[in-house]
């Protein structure tokens, strides 16, 4: 044990092959900072390799001790849950060490690769149409969402890092789906507020459809407010810094800094409105669609009766129970099947269970706020009349 050291990066996976595509970069560029350790990736559900893959490919290479960090912005479900799980099952069945880094999170190296993002489209921007001043621009800047209000909040603390370090004169944040507010109902707000331009920020690693969905809903808003100057700045993708902040947070581990914040979680302490999900089990929910590759079923708008040129996450609306599953299953890289269990963030017990075996018949949290009107419901307006 603790022999040859080697590196997994465990991605959630997508139905959209432009995502895994740009994972693939990111992961393919990572070696460069651990030049004595061998890099692999997989993905948690949908696309392939899968984490188990990766893993596999760590030991034939005589690997016995691997790192593994979430390629995650924060720690939600699936960074809490979902991978520490499939670890856990796979480092007790071929007897090695796995150690367990956490999420990207708030970071001073994240916050400035997001503010060049945004820097380049005001640039852009500025010799397209004319200079805009700051304190008449609004940022806006939109999450993935999740049923953790821990992982919510950070999307908050970004924003303001980002809003206060460059200066503009409002901020506002909105979300992909699950919480609340959506993007259409966050923009339509936002154009109340007067401001000359808006800058709309994606705080995403890699494109997919919930990228897709926001500059689908920022152009829709844009078209009818035609006084407001919209302004789609991208996404972080593979920038240097957030190469950086990935490999700090694999040699991390070895120094012992890797814990997860833990005050404000849900399955830990009493946070309001979730104090239900204290101490709930952790296991992985993602074992029926593992692997099931890019070009599954429901991976494009084409194929949706619900949608026209793009993802509204109208499908939410056509569930048929009513826990939050939070599963949006029509789609991408990083919606959220966030059935919400598990309380320990370390990777330090096992399951006595395979997590793509076992049934899924276990129950689900609700997320309190799903019928709140700025979250999914905001979407009903959109759905096709039949």
């Amino acid at each position: 044990m603790g022999g040859k050291i080697g590196v997994m990066v465990c991605g959630h996976g997508s139905r959209s092959q432009a995502a895994v595509d740009e994972f693939a970069v990111l992961a393919d560029r990572l070696p460069e900072f651990f030049l004595d350790w061998p890099v692999e990736y997989g993905y948690l559900e949908f696309a392939n390799p899968v984490i188990r893959d990766g893993l596999d490919k760590l030991r034939e290479q005589g690997c016995d001790h691997i790192l593994a960090v979430p390629g995650m912005l924060f720690a939600a479900m699936h960074a809490k849950n979902d991978i520490p799980t499939v670890l856990n099952t796979y480092a007790a069945k071929h007897d090695i060490k796995i150690e367990y880094g956490r999420d990207l999170g708030v970071d001073t190296k994240m916050v400035a690769a997001a503010a060049e993002r945004i820097q380049d489209a005001l640039d852009g921007a500025n010799t397209a149409n004319g200079e805009v001043a700051l304190h008449e621009t609004c940022l806006v800047v939109i999450g993935r969402g999740a049923s953790d209000p821990d992982a919510n909040s950070n999307v908050s603390k970004i924003a303001r890092l980002l809003w206060e370090g460059m200066g503009f004169g409002w901020c506002e944040v909105g979300y992909s789906g699950v919480t609340f507010p959506l993007v259409e109902p966050c923009l339509e707000h936002v154009t109340k507020l007067g401001y000359k331009r808006v800058v709309v920020f994606p705080y995403f690693l890699f494109t997919g459809v919930l990228i897709d969905r926001i500059y689908g809903f920022t152009d829709m808003v844009a078209e009818a407010n035609p006084d407001i100057e919209f302004v789609k700045a991208d996404y972080l993708n593979d920038h240097p810094k957030v190469l950086a902040t990935f490999a700090e947070r694999v040699s991390e581990i070895l120094d012992g800094d890797n814990a997860m914040n833990c005050a404000l979680c849900k399955y830990r302490e009493q946070v309001l409105g979730f104090e239900a999900e204290v101490g709930l089990a952790q296991e992985s929910h993602h074992h029926h669609v593992e692997g099931q590759g890019a070009s599954a079923p429901g991976s494009n708008v084409e194929d949706c009766d619900l949608c026209d040129t793009f993802c509204t996450g109208a499908c939410r609306l056509d569930m048929d129970h009513d826990h939050s599953h939070d599963h949006e299953p029509s789609h991408d890289h990083d919606h959220s099947h966030d059935h919400d269990h598990g309380h320990d963030h370390r990777h330090d017990h096992s399951h006595d269970h395979d997590s793509h075996d076992h049934g899924h018949d276990h129950e689900h949290q609700p997320y309190p706020q799903a019928d709140h009107p700025l979250g999914p419901e905001s979407v009903r307006k959109h759905l096709k009349s039949d």
